[in-house]
């Protein structure tokens, strides 16, 4: 970069590994205070500074005073940390005149009620112009579209969002940037949206954010966007903040994607500089970051991705959950989800990943198939599945250690010790995958060559014991951070360890004197709560006068295991606390030191980390093959399953389900299915959309054969039991699930209703039915349509791409002459014949006799009304089998992989059943 801001990223980068350099004022620190870098991390000076008084040091260029700044209302706690500023303490915004203008006029306003525009605002924001708004504690949790125990790493959002829509012709166009403040990465979408704004929804949603950040013009009273009102209206319970529009500047944004991005994601310049949206969203974000979150990101330090809509299949937060992705409808705490089905991972990142793609799954073949070819190959060498399970399951969370809040000295050990962990797995991980075959896993290979992990690693052990390791439990991990340092590097460091170990066996040794006398089983414990205290099992009534000695306080019992402590024993244990301060910070800046020296190569941490989580995944979907007959997938233009079964309900039933066939093509795209209550409908329709997911993200299938054709959208309305109810608001809520289905459908969506129209008269829901069924006849989408209208069965004589399925029930009748009914879940061709089940029910029932009997007259009559309307005539017939003829000879010229002698034999019986079908009615034709 040319000019100031150029001068200043240069000297923020040639001075931010040495330690030294004077601490200039400005945006990122202090007058008087260096900020240090530490695994490319900033520490924050803890001081009454930083969070009440005002910035020291003179004026911006051209004039702009930084005064003020300090009153900006700050998050709850102390600054957050993040990727640093230089030792300087220059901003990332290397151009100085990108920096506030005048800080008076920066107007943050943030409210998790500020969805109420009129209501009474508690006081004005400070640094507002104008506006007056509210500002509540940025809370734990956000909306989230899985639980936190589905995934526990999702329990706490730490994600903030930037969303930002187009003005006048190009509204619709919307640009969204978000930062995960547990994880230096930096997402970017852009993306044209329709008015019911599903994309942005969704994807929010699938982020889960802690706090979602909008312009102040998309809230103007009188003047609400629809994007900010169902925005609002989503996310109840998100913090909410609305920034000045001017701070959305792509060009500012840009600027900062070039001087924080690490290098090895530049390509991001090539993929967003036409972005306009997204990098306007950038700038809010990372500016508001900086000023109020206190996280400042160190030059080259930040991975930055574009994530765009059309890499993705769209699922959106109504059909996610009436397919119980990620979370259990009946019981949150279930595991009985697809995300359930398939998380057999062993890290964090990998269950991240998989949620993430199961939300979102993939819309491009070749990279599906490059997943499956991993699959495959984990699954045909045992010795390469065990030996990379073995070595993935001892990763700690990578993602989380690239940006872990640093606040002491203790955690900066810590993280150096998680590390050294880390790197020392590189090796064995190279190792399983050496001899592998699969694409993918050749390049993750030639990714673990990078000799920069070698370079880290050198340099750790050079500093660090190498018998110290990541240790469970707080008293062996509290030793090796201890003893991490080697010694003779520091001098004092040694003699305040000594002191320490004394301290120590001091403690070991009162403790068996108290013992002794007063003979009784007492043993040395520690908590990280309670430091050294004494533990005893022993029954009350072995203790003299049934109590403990007087000199022991602080007696807690549980059953018969006694913890108490003694005032010698608080004494030193606080002793050793001040031990432990000295050796601690002593070996912090050691630390501090090691982290300088390798903060230039740490950034393929960012490949291993990505390496890492996708190996969990792919070895989580090999482990779900091994426990069921799961197929691989293939991809052509037909969705197409012989023997599917419903995965989630196999794990509830330790058993496998009935299984059935799936077909649909280009040529018969749309399938009604009938069948009278808990025949099996909505579980198949459920099972089908799975399996497409589950093929989509890479996984294999529950099917003896399948093939899919791409979805880009999956679509649910799944009738729910109070459905059944006829009752206003159910009516509605059909109504709305069916307008966002039939508003955001295309050519390549896989479409699911089940049981339509049941919330109000039979009339209206046939003809709301028949409309809708009319509507997506026009789509080439692939649409599954289960009803209990069996009028809208003879849609097909109209349409010759409509085909009748029913899922068949046998009625068994008892000795003592009663009918019952049999579900055999079985899917056949034709529209079912339980026509009067309303009917069958009342036979068994208490009804009258009489009754009955003129309710079959009546229904009969109706029925040959109405039959009598729908008559197919032998011309309507002539023409549906010769499309139906001219669809599989398209069908087979695309995917025919038959030899010339099968195929001569296909086409006779091609030929033979259209022959048959142009002179013979159909069976349920027969039938009436």
């Amino acid at each position: 970069m040319a000019g100031a801001g150029g001068r200043a990223f240069a000297s923020a980068t040639s001075e931010s590994h040495t330690g030294r350099g004077s601490s200039t004022p400005g945006v990122g620190g202090r007058a008087g205070q260096t900020p240090r870098y530490t695994l490319g991390l900033l520490q924050t000076p803890h001081s009454s500074e930083s969070t009440g008084g005002s910035f020291s040091g003179g004026a911006r260029p051209g004039g702009s005073s930084a005064e003020g700044l300090a009153a900006f209302p700050r998050a709850a706690g102390n600054s957050t940390v993040k990727p640093a500023v230089s030792e300087r303490g220059e901003s990332y915004f290397g151009d100085k005149s990108s920096c506030v203008e005048n800080a008076n006029t920066l107007n943050f306003t943030s409210s998790s009620s500020v969805r109420g525009l009129n209501s009474t605002c508690i006081g004005k924001t400070p640094l507002s112009s104008g506006r007056s708004g509210c500002r509540s504690h940025t809370p734990l949790m956000g909306y989230s579209v899985t639980s936190s125990s589905a995934v526990s790493a999702h329990s706490v959002a730490s994600v903030i969002v930037a969303v930002v829509e187009g003005r006048g012709l190009a509204r619709g166009e919307v640009g969204m940037a978000s930062i995960d403040l547990k994880n230096p990465e930096m997402i970017l979408s852009q993306f044209a949206d329709n008015t019911t704004y599903a994309k942005v929804i969704t994807k929010l949603k699938i982020l889960t954010p802690l706090e979602i950040i909008m312009s102040n013009t998309a809230c103007d009273a009188g003047n609400t966007t629809k994007l900010f009102s169902l925005i609002m209206e989503h996310f109840k319970n998100v913090t909410f903040t609305t920034v000045q529009r001017k701070y959305f500047n792509e060009t500012k944004g840009l600027e900062y994607i070039e001087q924080l991005c690490a290098s090895e994601f530049s390509t991001i310049f090539m993929e967003v500089q036409s972005k306009y949206y997204c990098l306007a969203a950038a700038a809010a974000l990372l500016k508001y970051v900086e000023f109020i979150q206190n996280t400042v990101y160190a030059p080259k330090s930040l991975k930055v991705r574009f994530q765009g809509s059309e890499k993705t299949a769209m699922i959106d937060s109504s059909s996610a959950q009436n397919l119980e992705l990620v979370i259990n409808n009946r019981d949150s705490r279930n595991g009985h989800t697809l995300l359930g089905v398939l998380n057999y991972t062993k890290t964090p990142g990998g269950s991240r990943r998989l949620r993430s793609n199961i939300l979102e799954p993939l819309v491009d073949a070749e990279t599906i198939n490059t997943r499956l070819d991993c699959v495959q190959e984990l699954l045909q060498d045992e010795e390469l599945f065990f030996g990379l399970q073995a070595v993935i399951s001892k990763f700690l969370d990578t993602e989380q250690l690239l940006s872990v809040l640093v606040k002491t000295a203790e955690s900066k050990i810590t993280n150096l010790i998680y590390l050294k962990h880390t790197l020392e797995l590189v090796e064995p991980l190279k190792a399983a995958l050496r001899s592998c075959k699969a694409q993918l896993l050749k390049a993750y290979y030639n990714s673990l060559e990078d000799t920069r992990f070698g370079i880290i690693l050198e340099k750790i052990t050079s500093v660090i014991n190498d018998d110290t390791r990541y240790t469970k439990g707080c008293l062996s991990m509290r030793t090796q951070k201890c003893y991490a340092v080697k010694p003779n590097i520091n001098e004092f460091l040694d003699i305040a360890r000594r002191t320490y170990t004394e301290i120590v066996d001091d403690i070991a040794g009162m403790i068996t004197q108290l013992a002794e006398k007063y003979s009784l089983p007492m043993k040395t414990s520690f908590s990280s709560a309670r430091g050294f205290f004494i533990q005893m099992n022993a029954d009350c009534s072995t203790l003299p006068n049934g109590q403990l000695p007087s000199e022991f306080t602080k007696i807690t019992k549980m059953k018969n295991t006694y913890s108490f402590t003694s005032a010698d024993l608080i004494k030193m244990n606080e002793r050793c606390q001040e031990s432990l301060r000295e050796i601690y910070h002593m070996t912090y800046l050691i630390v501090c030191k090691l982290l300088n020296e390798i903060y230039e190569h740490i950034h393929c941490l960012y490949k291993l980390s990505d390496i890492v989580s996708m190996l969990d995944m792919l070895l989580s979907f090999a482990h779900a093959c091994t426990l069921s007959d799961y197929v691989r997938p293939e991809f052509t233009d037909t969705l197409a399953i012989k023997q599917g079964w419903h995965p989630i309900l196999e794990k509830i039933a330790m058993e496998k389900p009935v299984s059935n066939n799936t077909y649909l093509t280009e040529g018969n795209n749309f399938v009604i299915i009938t069948g009278p209550n808990m025949s099996g409908k909505s579980t198949y329709l459920k099972q089908i959309a799975l399996c497409q997911i589950m093929a989509q993200i890479g996984s294999y299938v529950p099917a003896e054969y399948c093939s899919f054709r791409i979805a880009e959208q999956i679509f649910t309305r799944i009738g729910m039991d109070d459905d059944i109810e006829t009752n206003a608001s159910t009516f509605m809520k059909e109504m709305k699930e069916i307008t966002y289905i039939i508003q955001n459908a295309n050519d390549k969506s896989l479409i699911i209703i089940d049981e339509l129209g049941r919330g109000t008269s039979a009339e209206e829901g046939i003809g709301i039915c028949y409309a809708a069924c009319e509507y997506l006849l026009n789509l080439k989408a692939f649409t599954l349509f289960a009803t209990h209208f069996l009028e809208l069965c003879h849609i097909d004589a109209l349409y010759p791409n409509v085909e009748n399925y029913h899922f068949e029930v046998q009625h068994v009748r008892s000795s003592a002459g009663n009918e019952k009914i049999t579900y055999t879940y079985t899917l056949s061709k034709g529209y079912t014949e339980e026509k009067n089940y309303g009917l069958k029910a009342a036979e068994v029932s208490s009804l009258p006799p009489s009754i009955i009997l003129d309710a079959k007259e009546i229904t009969s009559h109706i029925a040959k009304q109405i039959l009598h309307r729908q008559e197919t005539t032998p011309e309507m017939m002539k023409q549906r089998a010769a499309y139906q003829l001219a669809m599989r000879l398209v069908q087979t010229a695309r995917n025919s992989r038959l030899d010339p002698d099968s195929l001569r034999i296909y086409l006779k019986a091609l030929k033979k059943k259209y022959e048959a079908s142009c002179a013979t009615p159909r069976k349920n034709d027969e039938q009436q």
